[in-house]
C-alpha cells in the first residue's frame, strides 16, 4: 500500500495495518478484536473531512489496543508505543 492509499484508507483500518505490521500476525489472529477496544465506525468519522470537504487539522484520537498506546492524527500518521 502506498502512503497515498494508507493516508486515504479508513483509520479503523490503518490501526488494524499497523499492527498486523507490527506483530507480523494476520487480521484474523487479532485479539481482542478492535471493535472490542473502540467503535470503528466512530473513529472513521471522526476523521471525515467537514461539509466543506475540508480536513480538520491537529485532530487525534488516542487509545490503547492490545499493548500499545495507539494515536491517530488527521495528517493520517498512526503512532504505536
Amino acid at each position: 500500500m502506498t502512503d497515498t492509499e494508507s493516508t486515504r484508507s479508513k483509520p479503523s483500518l490503518r490501526v488494524l495495518e499497523a499492527i498486523v505490521d507490527a506483530e507480523g500476525v494476520s487480521l484474523t489472529s487479532l485479539e481482542p478484536p478492535l471493535n472490542d477496544v473502540v467503535d470503528p465506525a466512530a473513529l472513521d468519522r471522526s476523521f471525515e473531512p467537514t461539509s466543506t470537504g475540508d480536513w480538520i487539522q491537529g485532530r487525534h484520537v488516542s487509545f490503547r489496543c492490545r499493548k500499545y498506546d495507539m494515536t491517530i492524527a488527521s495528517n493520517g500518521t498512526i503512532e504505536l508505543s
